[in-house]
């Protein structure tokens, strides 16, 4: 699933911890609180196991954490401490993690319950409890909404897509909805966004009321989105070797637009930067492991560049498309590398690519992820899967 990283905009009020209160499930908050300010810094700090197993993003002023058991955990930017933990209160493994800039949330879901944390004071917001048999499958948020997606059976039953005020956990409503395992729910610009594997449903973010559909015609196994775009693309589950077009969707009434050309390989992941430039991955249908970054320009409808690539986490920050070198480059694995959204690898000057050191959390064997937190940090923050720990790095 892929992460939307949000900002903060005002300085946040976290409560002073120790690392060894980390995520547990009967971890109690600290009673003392700080007023945290100031730039990033550069950092390492491991992660506990309920931690590395969970997710993890960023605001402009924190690193927050949800555990796998549907804890969260709060870390400085200064310096990775733990700042604030919000004890576990389920049982299960949770589905991830949506952050809400608007009213300051981290929200996540195991099970049946929906919980989400307070970001400025570091305790529980609100809860949500289903009825039994029924469990959550998929999250989102924006502009001041959760959206959570629940069933008793995805696979029996049409799931359920809930919209919840993230402030007070008010329910605002819900509507059934058909919806592909495995599909973002997507929010932006007063709409909620469901794709189904074949149609693209948009409806009113307020009411829940379907305000528009994608055509028959149009073939929609998997979406992509980002900015303000959408863009239909080739599923990644797939099984086949061949692909359904790229197209790019107007959000408003989701009718196809001029989209620069047909994917030639599987489409595995991609992210669509504020102003268009969509850098999507491509491999070859029996192994993904290896492919190319290609970078189209949504708005002038064309290719841009393309680079070589084991399969890795991306994000993009500052102008600039983040990613990891190739695990087979031995002159320059492992490490953090950043690309001209416009210019690409060739570029030459203040446009050439640009790498980090190397680092234990960059190493291809970590399956490492990439996350940029919202506002002008001028960092980025690694998640090394394998051994558990974080990296705070500036932005290469």
């Amino acid at each position: 699933m892929k992460r939307r990283i949000v900002a903060v905009g005002a300085a946040l009020l976290v409560l002073v911890g120790c690392a060894g209160n980390a995520a547990s499930g009967g971890a109690k908050s600290p009673a003392t609180s700080l007023s945290v300010s100031g730039p990033w810094r550069a950092w390492a700090a491991t992660l506990s196991s309920q931690e590395a197993h969970g997710s993890c993003g960023a605001t402009a002023h924190q690193v927050v954490c949800a555990t796998d058991v549907g804890g969260f955990v709060g870390r400085s930017r200064a310096d990775g401490r733990i700042t604030w933990t919000v004890p576990a209160g389920g049982h299960g493994k949770n589905i991830g993690l949506a952050l809400d800039a608007a009213d300051e949330r981290a929200v996540t879901a195991v099970a049946g319950v929906l919980r989400a944390a307070n970001l400025r004071t570091g305790t529980q917001a609100w809860t949500h409890q289903l009825p039994t048999g029924r469990t959550y499958l998929a999250l989102g948020a924006a502009e001041g909404v959760v959206y959570a997606l629940e069933a008793s059976d995805p696979f029996t039953h049409a799931p359920v897509l809930d919209a919840i005020r993230a402030s007070d956990g008010t329910p605002l409503w819900h509507r059934t909805v058909a919806w592909m395992t495995g599909e973002h729910l997507t929010a932006f610009r007063g709409r909620v966004y469901t794709a189904d594997g074949t149609r693209v449903t948009a409806r009113d973010a307020r009411t829940g009321v379907t305000v528009a559909t994608s055509p028959t015609g149009v073939e929609c196994p998997h979406l992509v989105t980002g900015g303000h775009y959408l863009v239909c693309t080739g599923s990644p589950y797939s099984a086949g070797d061949t692909f359904a077009p790229m197209r790019r969707l107007d959000p408003a009434t989701l009718r196809p637009l001029p989209t620069p050309r047909n994917t030639a390989d599987k489409p595995v992941r991609g992210v669509i930067s504020d102003n268009g430039i969509l850098v999507l991955y491509e491999a070859g249908a029996e192994d993904t492991g290896a492919g190319n970054w290609f970078a189209y320009d949504l708005e002038k409808d064309r290719r841009l560049w393309s680079t070589y690539a084991t399969e890795a986490d991306a994000t993009v920050a500052d102008g600039r498309f983040v990613t990891f070198t190739p695990r087979n480059d031995r002159a320059a694995r492992d490490r953090v590398i950043t690309i001209d959204l416009h210019a690409g690898p060739q570029a030459t000057g203040t446009a050439a690519p640009r790498m980090s050191a190397a680092y234990s959390q960059t190493r291809g064997g970590e399956y490492p992820l990439v996350f940029a937190p919202g506002g002008d940090t001028g960092h980025v923050v690694v998640m090394a899967r394998t051994h558990g720990s974080l990296r705070s790095l500036p932005l290469p």
